[in-house]
Formats: C-alpha cells, sequence, structure tokens
C-alpha cells in the first residue's frame, strides 16, 4: 500500500509548479484530481507538440496518474460543483493568477475556514502583500528577479538556468509542506493553510550566492560550466573530440592529479598552484596546463587517468545521450506511460518505496474524468445534462 493511499489532492493548477508538485503526491497514491478549463485546459497542453500525435511534452511529463475534471469555475453551476468535490478533500492546492482564488473562495485561508481539516496551499510568484504581490510570475522573470539569472552563464554573458529552476523549486517545497502539514494534521487534527513562492523558493536553492553577497558585497562571479571558488573544474576537450567536466575538490585531489594524468608532480608543491586560493587566483594558467594535456589525449585514455587518480568527472552530454545513458539502463529507471496518443517513455519517480512501486498511471485527456467524478458526487443524468446546458461542463464527447 502507497503511503498516500486514500488521501484526495483536488488541484487548480496549470504551468508546472504545482503540477510538479501534485504528480509527486499522485506516484506515492494519492489521487489527484486536476481541474481544468472546458476546451482548453491547463495552458501546459498547447505550450509543445513534440510527444507524436501532438501531445505536449511539458504536460506529458508533469501530469501522469492525474484524473481530469474539465469545469468552468465562474459558471456559478460549475462552482458549485467544485464546491461539492472540495468538500470532500483532504488536499486542496492553486497556483492561479493573483486574486483570482481569493475572488472564488479558493485561498488557503477561505479553505481552511470552511473546512478546519484541510491542507490548503496557494502557490504563487511572490506571495500575498508587498509591492510584487499582484505581478504575474513565470519561471524565467522569477529566475531574474531572484538573481539567478546573474550568476547564470559565461563571464561575458548571462543566461537562465536550462530548465524551469523557479517552478521546480516552487513544487519541490509545495510537495514537502503537503506532506509535512498531512503528518501534523494525523498527530493533531488540524489542517493547515500554507502559502509559498516561486521567489523565495528558488531565492533559497541559490544559497550560497546570498550568503556570499551578504558578507562580500557581491555574488560569484559567472563561470559556465565551471566553478567560481574551485580550480580546476570546467570542461576540457580531448583530442576525440568530447568534452569532460573535472572537478578537483581538494589539493589531495590536485596532487594526484599532477602526479598521475598530468605526469608533472611538482606543481602540487609549486605555490603558483599547490593550494585551491592559489589554483582559483591563477585560474587562466591551472586550466591551459590540464587543457593542454586533455586536449593531447584521447577520451579513453583521459578518463582511465582520471579514475586512477581518483578525480571526480563526467562526459558533457547532450539531451539525447541522456537517453541512452547506461546508469539509467543498468538500474531500469525508464517505463512506459499511457497517453492519451499512446505509450510514452518517462524516467521512474527519484523515490520509490523497496517494497512498493510507485503509481505510473496514465496522462489524461482533458475532461476525461469529469463525468465520472460528477457521478461520485450524486448528479444524475439530468443534472449532467443541466451542467452542459448552462456550459459549465463540456458537451458530451467534447
Amino acid at each position: 500500500m502507497l503511503p498516500l493511499e486514500g488521501m484526495t489532492v483536488v488541484s487548480l493548477e496549470h504551468a508546472v509548479a504545482l503540477p510538479f508538485a501534485t504528480r509527486h503526491l499522485a506516484e506515492y497514491g494519492a489521487r489527484v484530481i486536476k481541474i481544468e478549463r472546458p476546451g482548453s485546459g491547463d495552458f501546459a497542453r498547447g505550450y509543445d507538440a513534440a510527444v507524436r500525435g501532438g501531445l505536449s511534452a511539458h504536460f506529458s511529463w508533469l501530469n501522469r496518474s492525474k484524473e481530469s475534471f474539465a469545469v468552468d469555475v465562474k459558471v456559478p453551476a460549475g462552482r458549485a460543483a467544485l464546491e461539492r468535490l472540495v468538500a470532500g478533500a483532504d488536499v486542496v492546492a492553486q497556483n492561479l493568477a493573483p486574486g483570482a482564488a481569493g475572488r472564488l473562495g479558493l485561498d488557503a485561508a477561505a479553505l481552511t475556514a470552511r473546512y478546519p481539516r484541510m491542507v490548503a496551499v496557494d502557490l504563487s510568484g511572490y506571495g500575498p502583500g508587498g509591492p510584487y504581490a499582484g505581478r504575474r510570475a513565470y519561471d524565467m522573470l522569477i529566475q531574474a528577479e531572484s538573481g539567478l539569472v546573474s550568476v547564470t552563464g559565461t563571464p561575458e554573458h548571462m543566461a537562465k538556468a536550462g530548465f524551469a529552476a523557479a517552478d521546480l523549486a516552487a513544487g519541490t517545497y509545495a510537495a514537502q509542506a503537503v506532506l509535512v502539514a498531512l503528518l501534523r494534521r494525523e498527530r493533531t487534527g488540524e489542517g493547515a493553510a500554507l502559502a509559498l513562492t516561486m521567489l523565495e523558493a528558488v531565492t533559497e536553492w541559490n544559497g550560497y550566492a546570498v550568503q556570499l553577497a551578504e558578507h562580500t558585497g557581491h555574488g560569484p562571479a559567472r563561470a559556465g560550466v565551471g566553478h567560481p571558488a574551485i580550480a580546476p573544474y570546467d570542461a576540457f576537450t580531448t583530442c576525440d573530440g568530447d568534452s569532460v567536466l573535472i572537478g578537483v575538490q581538494n589539493d589531495r585531489e590536485w596532487a594526484r592529479l599532477a602526479a598521475g594524468l598530468l605526469r608533472r608532480p611538482e606543481l602540487a608543491d609549486d605555490p603558483e598552484f599547490a593550494t585551491n586560493r592559489a589554483r582559483v587566483r591563477n585560474r587562466a594558467r591551472t586550466d591551459a596546463i590540464v587543457a593542454e594535456v586533455l586536449g593531447a589525449l584521447p577520451t579513453a585514455a583521459v578518463t582511465a587517468g582520471l579514475d586512477a587518480a581518483g578525480i571526480a568527472y563526467g562526459r558533457v552530454n547532450d539531451m539525447t545521450d541522456v537517453l541512452t545513458h547506461p546508469q539509467f539502463a543498468a538500474r531500469d529507471r525508464w517505463v512506459d506511460v499511457d497517453t492519451p496518443v499512446g505509450a510514452v517513455r518517462q524516467l521512474r519517480p527519484v523515490v520509490e518505496f523497496p517494497d512498493t512501486p510507485a503509481r505510473l498511471g496514465p496522462v489524461p485527456a482533458l475532461g476525461e474524468h469529469t463525468e465520472g467524478i460528477l457521478g461520485e458526487l450524486g448528479y444524475t443524468a439530468a443534472q449532467l445534462a443541466e451542467l452542459r446546458a448552462d456550459g459549465a461542463i463540456a458537451p458530451a464527447g467534447g
């Protein structure tokens, strides 16, 4: 039995942050009912059409194991249906535009006032209050506001992270917060109204840079794939044209690298290179020494030499290399997940219980579960017809 079996999560969600959180809850057994707008649904359904048949890769990745309940909450009958659904939920979460949940009475404070045992979550870009409370927030904008963009990229060009760092940080904390709140409810019987923000989540993840700025007056320098405080720690090209990133964490490792692969043991005692601070100060010369040696060797010789010296390294893979990564294959980390366009390959959850596999249910079609859920709530065929006539739900088959 999965730990969240018997729990119902109702989520008014779109895009990445909250869907990422609720996908984790679904994988550990919760019934996650995703509220979508009839006709269009979560706008992540239209982010791309990369999966065969036109399914969005974003949506496929973020929404397995969920049920889709498509209802127009601005129509009174639709709002009433949603309230009936919410009344039986253990968790209700939302990441609607600023102010939208409050106008509907679906913000965390209003929900827990009506249902004291409920765990309710408001996930937003900036949070209530403050000068940014009403701003719309997207991942790239939050990466910029949080300072992440300023420390990412090369010395010449800043860049955002290559994935939705702010969204995923917030989604991770949201899932964690729900689990902690449910544990507290088991002990006290009390629900919780929780609010968290993308800005605070990703800034916490960037805590080293924040602390550096606090105590030195500046953040870390942009260093591409290198490390601003460690050398050598960068990507180097072999004579085969492969890029290998090596990371020397301490002076003992440097001595081993110098004596082994570099065949220059005297570098371990040279005051210009003997300590990490010296190597950082002389980064260009340090990197040039390493680059000259690695550039003259085939990749196999480089990796063998690094292994022999006990130096951490990684090949710089592109995303197609990841699909055939031998570690994923050896650990059986790929699984087929059903979708409206057929089975697609995805990674298993990062954490699984050894005796109970995570639930990896299908990705739902828009509104696929609407009428079934309404039936569970006691709606008759005549009442369903009325909801369709009011425009609260899509026509049958639509």
